[in-house]
Protein backbone atom coordinates (compact mmCIF):
# COMPACT_ATOMS: atom_id res chain seq x y z
CA UNK A 1 0.00 0.00 0.00
CA UNK A 2 1.32 3.57 -0.91
CA UNK A 3 2.24 5.98 1.58
CA UNK A 4 0.61 9.09 1.65
CA UNK A 5 2.52 12.32 3.26
CA UNK A 6 0.81 13.39 7.26
CA UNK A 7 -0.78 16.36 6.29
CA UNK A 8 -2.40 17.43 9.50
CA UNK A 9 -2.57 16.07 13.01
CA UNK A 10 -6.09 16.34 15.74
CA UNK A 11 -4.49 18.74 18.95
CA UNK A 12 -5.35 17.68 22.68
CA UNK A 13 -7.65 19.98 23.87
CA UNK A 14 -5.41 19.50 27.14
CA UNK A 15 -2.16 21.19 25.40
CA UNK A 16 0.00 23.13 27.82
CA UNK A 17 -0.15 26.81 26.71
CA UNK A 18 2.64 28.32 25.01
CA UNK A 19 4.58 31.51 26.09
CA UNK A 20 6.74 33.90 24.79
CA UNK A 21 9.31 33.87 27.36
CA UNK A 22 12.82 32.42 25.83
CA UNK A 23 14.19 31.81 29.87
CA UNK A 24 14.07 28.43 30.01
CA UNK A 25 15.43 27.39 26.38
CA UNK A 26 18.49 30.20 28.40
CA UNK A 27 18.65 28.07 31.50
CA UNK A 28 19.08 24.53 29.69
CA UNK A 29 21.62 25.72 27.64
CA UNK A 30 23.50 27.67 30.46
CA UNK A 31 23.90 23.95 31.94
CA UNK A 32 24.73 21.99 28.65
CA UNK A 33 24.33 19.00 26.86
CA UNK A 34 21.69 20.22 24.66
CA UNK A 35 20.44 17.62 21.58
CA UNK A 36 18.86 20.49 19.11
CA UNK A 37 16.28 18.43 16.78
CA UNK A 38 15.65 20.86 14.33
CA UNK A 39 12.68 20.77 11.48
CA UNK A 40 12.12 23.44 8.39
CA UNK A 41 10.74 26.32 10.61
CA UNK A 42 14.09 27.03 11.24
CA UNK A 43 14.81 28.22 7.92
CA UNK A 44 11.77 30.26 6.76
CA UNK A 45 13.84 33.01 7.76
CA UNK A 46 16.52 31.56 4.61
CA UNK A 47 13.38 32.14 2.56
CA UNK A 48 12.99 28.62 2.32
CA UNK A 49 9.47 27.54 3.23
CA UNK A 50 7.87 24.98 5.56
CA UNK A 51 5.58 22.25 5.43
CA UNK A 52 2.65 23.15 8.05
CA UNK A 53 3.50 26.44 9.20
CA UNK A 54 0.78 29.65 8.09
CA UNK A 55 1.28 29.27 4.50
CA UNK A 56 2.83 26.42 4.38
CA UNK A 57 4.03 24.66 1.27
CA UNK A 58 1.90 20.88 2.07
CA UNK A 59 -1.64 23.39 1.74
CA UNK A 60 -0.97 23.72 -2.36
CA UNK A 61 1.90 20.70 -2.56
CA UNK A 62 1.84 17.34 -2.25
CA UNK A 63 5.42 15.74 -2.16
CA UNK A 64 6.73 12.86 -4.35
CA UNK A 65 6.42 9.85 -2.70
CA UNK A 66 9.11 7.25 -3.15
CA UNK A 67 6.82 4.40 -4.48
CA UNK A 68 6.06 7.17 -7.08
CA UNK A 69 9.09 8.83 -8.28
CA UNK A 70 10.68 4.38 -8.36
CA UNK A 71 7.45 3.67 -10.52
CA UNK A 72 7.05 5.76 -13.44
CA UNK A 73 9.45 7.75 -15.78
CA UNK A 74 7.11 10.53 -16.15
CA UNK A 75 6.51 11.32 -11.97
CA UNK A 76 10.78 11.10 -12.22
CA UNK A 77 10.50 13.59 -15.37
CA UNK A 78 8.15 15.53 -13.35
CA UNK A 79 10.67 15.72 -9.99
CA UNK A 80 13.75 16.59 -11.43
CA UNK A 81 12.24 19.32 -13.51
CA UNK A 82 10.87 20.64 -10.84
CA UNK A 83 13.51 20.14 -8.55
CA UNK A 84 16.41 21.23 -11.05
CA UNK A 85 14.48 24.65 -10.91
CA UNK A 86 14.40 24.96 -7.44
CA UNK A 87 17.95 23.87 -6.95
CA UNK A 88 19.11 27.45 -7.82
CA UNK A 89 16.96 28.90 -5.11
CA UNK A 90 18.62 26.83 -2.53
CA UNK A 91 21.48 27.33 -3.85
CA UNK A 92 21.26 30.84 -3.05
CA UNK A 93 19.66 30.78 0.62
CA UNK A 94 22.15 31.52 3.35
CA UNK A 95 21.96 30.84 6.71
CA UNK A 96 19.57 32.63 9.09
CA UNK A 97 19.70 34.04 12.83
CA UNK A 98 18.34 30.83 13.87
CA UNK A 99 21.12 28.65 12.09
CA UNK A 100 23.97 30.75 13.62
CA UNK A 101 22.86 31.01 16.93
CA UNK A 102 22.55 27.34 17.02
CA UNK A 103 26.55 26.95 15.53
CA UNK A 104 27.38 29.28 18.12
CA UNK A 105 25.68 27.69 20.81
CA UNK A 106 28.01 24.55 19.37
CA UNK A 107 31.17 26.44 19.26
CA UNK A 108 30.50 27.52 22.91
CA UNK A 109 30.40 23.96 24.34
CA UNK A 110 26.82 23.83 24.94
CA UNK A 111 25.01 21.26 22.42
CA UNK A 112 25.67 17.36 22.53
CA UNK A 113 24.22 17.45 19.19
CA UNK A 114 22.53 18.87 16.44
CA UNK A 115 19.86 16.54 14.52
CA UNK A 116 17.97 18.06 11.62
CA UNK A 117 15.10 17.21 9.34
CA UNK A 118 15.95 19.13 6.93
CA UNK A 119 17.86 18.60 3.74
CA UNK A 120 18.85 22.39 2.79
CA UNK A 121 22.32 21.84 4.69
CA UNK A 122 22.16 25.53 6.37
CA UNK A 123 23.47 24.31 9.70
CA UNK A 124 26.49 23.20 8.22
CA UNK A 125 26.99 26.22 6.48
CA UNK A 126 26.51 28.58 9.52
CA UNK A 127 28.95 26.54 10.94
CA UNK A 128 27.88 23.16 12.68
CA UNK A 129 29.61 19.92 12.98
CA UNK A 130 28.71 16.86 13.14
CA UNK A 131 25.25 17.71 11.88
CA UNK A 132 22.81 14.92 11.39
CA UNK A 133 21.03 14.96 8.35
CA UNK A 134 17.85 12.87 9.22
CA UNK A 135 16.40 12.99 6.05
CA UNK A 136 19.18 13.63 3.89
CA UNK A 137 20.74 16.51 1.94
CA UNK A 138 20.03 17.76 -1.56
CA UNK A 139 23.46 18.81 -1.67
CA UNK A 140 24.21 14.84 -3.27
CA UNK A 141 22.44 12.72 -5.84
CA UNK A 142 22.77 8.92 -5.78
CA UNK A 143 21.86 6.47 -8.22
CA UNK A 144 19.17 3.63 -7.36
CA UNK A 145 20.92 0.64 -9.44
CA UNK A 146 24.78 1.07 -8.80
CA UNK A 147 24.70 3.11 -5.37
CA UNK A 148 27.30 5.84 -6.43
CA UNK A 149 27.43 9.04 -5.16
CA UNK A 150 27.24 12.28 -7.04
CA UNK A 151 27.51 15.99 -5.92
CA UNK A 152 24.63 17.84 -6.99
CA UNK A 153 26.19 20.74 -8.63
CA UNK A 154 27.67 17.93 -11.32
CA UNK A 155 24.54 16.66 -11.70
CA UNK A 156 23.15 20.30 -11.81
CA UNK A 157 25.36 21.34 -14.55
CA UNK A 158 24.53 18.20 -16.60
CA UNK A 159 20.98 18.80 -16.34
CA UNK A 160 21.46 22.38 -17.70
CA UNK A 161 23.72 21.21 -20.69
CA UNK A 162 20.52 18.51 -21.78
CA UNK A 163 17.76 21.09 -21.26
CA UNK A 164 19.26 24.59 -22.41
CA UNK A 165 17.05 27.31 -22.21
CA UNK A 166 14.93 25.87 -19.49
CA UNK A 167 13.57 29.02 -17.81
CA UNK A 168 10.12 28.58 -16.73
CA UNK A 169 8.79 30.66 -13.78
CA UNK A 170 7.58 28.49 -10.85
CA UNK A 171 4.47 29.67 -8.99
CA UNK A 172 6.25 28.75 -5.31
CA UNK A 173 9.52 26.40 -3.83
CA UNK A 174 8.76 24.13 -1.47
CA UNK A 175 11.25 22.99 1.68
CA UNK A 176 11.70 19.72 -0.47
CA UNK A 177 14.06 21.89 -2.94
CA UNK A 178 10.50 21.35 -5.74
CA UNK A 179 9.83 24.19 -7.41
CA UNK A 180 5.32 24.69 -8.30
CA UNK A 181 5.49 24.37 -12.28
CA UNK A 182 2.68 22.62 -14.47
CA UNK A 183 2.63 19.29 -15.98
CA UNK A 184 2.72 21.55 -19.58
CA UNK A 185 6.15 23.17 -18.05
CA UNK A 186 8.14 20.09 -17.62
CA UNK A 187 6.42 18.36 -20.69
CA UNK A 188 9.83 18.41 -22.73
CA UNK A 189 12.27 18.10 -20.03
CA UNK A 190 14.96 15.32 -20.34
CA UNK A 191 15.78 13.55 -17.33
CA UNK A 192 20.10 12.43 -17.68
CA UNK A 193 21.16 8.34 -16.12
CA UNK A 194 23.99 7.26 -13.81
CA UNK A 195 27.58 8.01 -15.35
CA UNK A 196 28.42 5.01 -14.05
CA UNK A 197 26.08 2.19 -14.68
CA UNK A 198 23.24 4.15 -16.72
CA UNK A 199 20.69 3.79 -13.57
CA UNK A 200 17.92 6.05 -12.03
CA UNK A 201 19.57 9.19 -10.19
CA UNK A 202 17.83 10.25 -6.92
CA UNK A 203 18.71 12.60 -4.64
CA UNK A 204 20.11 11.62 -1.44
CA UNK A 205 16.89 12.61 0.56
CA UNK A 206 14.07 10.46 2.66
CA UNK A 207 11.21 10.66 0.09
CA UNK A 208 7.65 10.25 2.01
CA UNK A 209 7.15 6.86 2.09
CA UNK A 210 10.52 5.70 2.11
CA UNK A 211 12.01 4.68 5.55
CA UNK A 212 15.03 6.57 7.15
CA UNK A 213 17.73 4.18 7.31
CA UNK A 214 17.96 2.16 10.69
CA UNK A 215 21.47 2.50 11.51
CA UNK A 216 20.67 6.95 11.13
CA UNK A 217 17.69 6.39 13.30
CA UNK A 218 19.95 4.33 16.02
CA UNK A 219 22.79 6.54 16.04
CA UNK A 220 19.77 9.40 16.63
CA UNK A 221 18.46 7.75 19.34
CA UNK A 222 21.78 7.35 21.12
CA UNK A 223 22.54 11.18 21.29
CA UNK A 224 18.75 10.86 22.31
CA UNK A 225 20.69 8.77 25.31
CA UNK A 226 23.66 10.82 25.93
CA UNK A 227 21.93 14.71 26.22
CA UNK A 228 20.67 16.24 29.20
CA UNK A 229 17.87 17.77 27.18
CA UNK A 230 16.27 18.32 23.92
CA UNK A 231 15.63 21.35 22.13
CA UNK A 232 13.31 21.57 19.21
CA UNK A 233 13.58 24.01 16.59
CA UNK A 234 10.94 24.32 13.93
CA UNK A 235 8.90 21.72 13.75
CA UNK A 236 5.45 20.58 13.93
CA UNK A 237 6.50 16.92 14.90
CA UNK A 238 3.94 15.75 12.77
CA UNK A 239 5.81 12.91 10.92
CA UNK A 240 7.06 10.27 13.29
CA UNK A 241 10.57 10.51 12.00
CA UNK A 242 11.26 13.70 14.52
CA UNK A 243 8.50 12.86 17.06
CA UNK A 244 10.07 9.18 18.35
CA UNK A 245 12.63 11.52 19.34
CA UNK A 246 10.81 13.72 21.41
CA UNK A 247 8.92 10.75 23.11
CA UNK A 248 12.38 8.82 23.88
CA UNK A 249 13.48 11.71 25.44
CA UNK A 250 10.53 12.58 27.35
CA UNK A 251 10.24 8.66 28.83
CA UNK A 252 13.53 9.05 29.75
CA UNK A 253 13.10 11.92 32.38
CA UNK A 254 15.15 14.75 29.94
CA UNK A 255 13.50 18.15 29.92
CA UNK A 256 11.68 18.51 26.29
CA UNK A 257 11.98 22.39 24.86
CA UNK A 258 10.20 22.98 21.77
CA UNK A 259 10.23 26.90 19.88
CA UNK A 260 7.74 26.96 16.92
CA UNK A 261 5.21 29.48 16.38
CA UNK A 262 2.13 27.24 16.19
CA UNK A 263 1.49 23.56 18.33
CA UNK A 264 3.42 20.41 17.67
CA UNK A 265 2.47 17.16 18.06
CA UNK A 266 5.00 17.04 20.87
CA UNK A 267 3.84 19.46 22.72
CA UNK A 268 2.39 17.19 25.55
CA UNK A 269 5.86 16.29 26.16
CA UNK A 270 7.26 19.47 26.63
CA UNK A 271 8.32 21.17 29.74
CA UNK A 272 7.41 24.40 27.58
CA UNK A 273 6.76 25.69 24.11
CA UNK A 274 7.90 29.01 23.20
CA UNK A 275 5.86 30.74 20.64
CA UNK A 276 8.12 33.24 18.75
CA UNK A 277 9.79 33.42 15.55
CA UNK A 278 13.16 31.42 15.79
CA UNK A 279 15.58 34.14 14.88
CA UNK A 280 13.49 36.34 17.19
CA UNK A 281 13.85 33.45 20.30
CA UNK A 282 17.32 32.52 19.38
CA UNK A 283 18.89 35.98 18.96
CA UNK A 284 17.47 36.44 22.10
CA UNK A 285 18.79 33.48 23.82
CA UNK A 286 21.92 34.18 22.58
CA UNK A 287 21.99 37.85 23.65
CA UNK A 288 20.79 36.47 27.49
CA UNK A 289 24.09 34.12 27.67
CA UNK A 290 26.66 36.60 26.15
CA UNK A 291 27.23 34.50 23.27
CA UNK A 292 27.90 36.74 20.63
CA UNK A 293 26.05 35.44 17.12
CA UNK A 294 27.95 35.28 13.59
CA UNK A 295 26.79 35.92 9.87
CA UNK A 296 28.29 33.96 7.59
CA UNK A 297 29.86 35.90 4.30
CA UNK A 298 32.70 35.17 2.07
CA UNK A 299 35.99 34.89 4.30
CA UNK A 300 34.36 32.95 7.15
CA UNK A 301 31.83 34.27 9.86
CA UNK A 302 32.36 38.20 10.85
CA UNK A 303 30.25 39.29 14.28
CA UNK A 304 26.85 40.89 14.01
Amino acid sequence: MRMRPTLSWTPSENLPPATSDAGPVADALSTGGVLVLSGAGISTESGIPDYRGEGGSLSRHTPMTYQDFTASAQARRRYWARSHLGWRTFGRARPNTGHLAVAAFGRHGLLSGVITQNVDGLHQAAGSDDVVELHGTLARVVCLSCGAFTPRRELARRLEEANPGFEPVAAGINPDGDADLTDDQVAGFRVVPCTVCGGTLKPDVVFFGEPVPPQRVEHCRELVREAASLLVLGSSLTVMSGLRFVRQAAQAGKPVLIVNRDQTRGDQHALTRVSLPLGTALGAVAYRLGIPVSRVVDGGPQPV
